[in-house]
Order: structure tokens, then C-alpha cells, then sequence
């Protein structure tokens, strides 16, 4: 069973069904981010994918260095 999760954008709003387990996360997150019992503009829309892909990016460069630091430790 998932979960339903809203949020309306350029005063359209979009139901977007999830996982349970995701739900908490990501709706943690989107309070961060969004204006959840109102309308967002695209420019905050654009402006949240950018600080998570941010995010993203340095979570990648985190992993990739504990990896090369263990395949230093493994040699």
C-alpha cells in the first residue's frame, strides 16, 4: 500500500503516490523545501532541485572517497 503525498504548483496541484517507507523522508524533506498547504512557484520548484541535486553531488564525492580510502587500506 503506498502513501499520498500532495503539493500544488503554479496553482496546479499534483497527488503523488509513494512508498510507505519513503513517505516520512521525503515529506521531511518537502516541508523543507515547499509551502505544503499553499501554491509554489516554478523558481522555488527549480531552486529545491538544485539544493538536493547539490546534496546528491556531495554525498557522491563523500562515497567515492571512503571507497578510495578503502581500496588504499585493502592494498
Amino acid at each position: 500500500m503506498g502513501t499520498r503525498i500532495s503539493l500544488t504548483v503554479n496553482a496546479k496541484r499534483y497527488d503523488i503516490d509513494i512508498d510507505e517507507q519513503f513517505a516520512p523522508f521525503l515529506l521531511e524533506q518537502m516541508q523543507e523545501d515547499f509551502n505544503l498547504n499553499g501554491n509554489n512557484d516554478l523558481k522555488l520548484l527549480l531552486q529545491a532541485y538544485i539544493r538536493n541535486s547539490y546534496r546528491l553531488f556531495e554525498d557522491r564525492e563523500q562515497i567515492d572517497a571512503l571507497l578510495k580510502r578503502l581500496e588504499e587500506q585493502a592494498h
